[in-house]
């Protein structure tokens, strides 16, 4: 993986707007701060898509079905998922699948603690390729794949279809996706979002590039880049920018990797939908809505797709 790692990253390195892939925020350090990060009040999705989930979880678990196996893209600390499981019917088994090994884990030996019926299979991989499932030991009626906190809104629309059509092929016929899904909204509440007061998100922006250092042996300097993040309305996204304040050389292996000052790499999109773009969005993936859960201020929603027959 580390070979992956380094390619990865000197690829978006060279690029004429340098990029970062948006799954390397996740070691050890950035998966906590990510955790502190939804529990920030300006930060409405975690708490609003939880709301959802507590008031209609019993609705979800109907669409889900008895006797299915729930496939956790991005489980982290495996949170989202136990409203769910309050109100599933002998759910077959249980695979949280993550980048970060030892997070990954510990969250799956706390939820098979807490729910001992359950049988939790833990799976260490990158949810953006394709993956082996473990096989469970009950019938599996059907596989539904859980995909919560609005993650869709990393991937590129292309990268979206792409990614929800490898969802369906391993979810398989009478398969589903519940699915967490950012709506649009006006642009300040979007930007102090991912631009927190008290600088957390900053940190996790930043946790990258320690991550990279940590890892491959760079020498990128913290202090010399800074956390931006903006609405771009054409695109219906945020954008999460490190940008140097001063020209620099940065090393990495044998590479060496120029800034000029006030240059940026481009670390992670956030798109946002309106609900009549993600039905067309799912369409092209090979699934068609069958339920929309939203709060009262229709700020976010959870959704329930099924794979589309022939």
């Amino acid at each position: 993986m580390a070979d992956e790692f380094l390619e990865e990253v000197l690829h978006g390195l060279r690029q004429p707007q340098k990029t970062l892939p948006c799954k390397y925020f996740y070691d050890e350090r950035g998966s906590r701060l990510f955790e502190e990060i939804c529990r920030l009040e300006e930060y409405y999705l975690t708490r609003t898509e939880l709301g959802i989930m507590r008031a209609h979880g019993r609705e979800m678990a109907e669409a889900l079905g008895p006797d299915c196996m729930i496939i956790e893209y991005g489980s982290a600390s495996g949170t989202k998922i136990r409203p769910l499981l309050e109100h599933l019917r002998n759910p077959a088994a249980y695979v949280p699948v993550d980048i970060s090994r030892e997070h990954l884990l510990r969250a799956a030996r706390e939820l098979a603690r807490d729910h001992p019926w359950l049988d939790v299979l833990p799976v260490h991989a990158d949810f953006s390729q394709p993956f082996d499932l473990p096989p469970a030991k009950r019938r599996v009626a059907r596989r539904v794949a859980f995909f919560p906190g609005s993650t869709i809104g990393n991937f590129t629309h292309k990268e979206a279809g792409e990614f929800l059509r490898r969802v369906a092929r391993a979810c398989g016929e009478r398969g589903g996706l519940l699915i967490g899904v950012d709506l649009m909204k006006d642009a300040a509440i979007l930007e102090a979002a991912y631009d927190d007061r008290s600088g957390v998100t900053r940190d996790f922006n930043l946790n990258i590039l320690a991550h990279i250092n940590r890892e491959l042996g760079a020498d990128f300097r913290l202090d010399r880049f800074l956390h931006r993040a903006f609405f771009r309305p054409e695109l219906g996204r945020i954008e999460m920018h490190l940008v140097s304040t001063v020209a620099q050389i940065v090393r990495l292996g044998d590479a060496e990797i120029r800034f000029e000052k006030d240059e940026s790499i481009h670390t992670e999109n956030c798109h946002k939908y309106r609900l009549e773009d993600f039905a067309a969005l799912a369409a092209e993936g090979g699934f068609e809505v069958e339920k929309v859960w939203t709060d009262g201020d229709r700020l976010f929603s959870v959704q329930y797709l099924r794979v589309r027959s022939g």
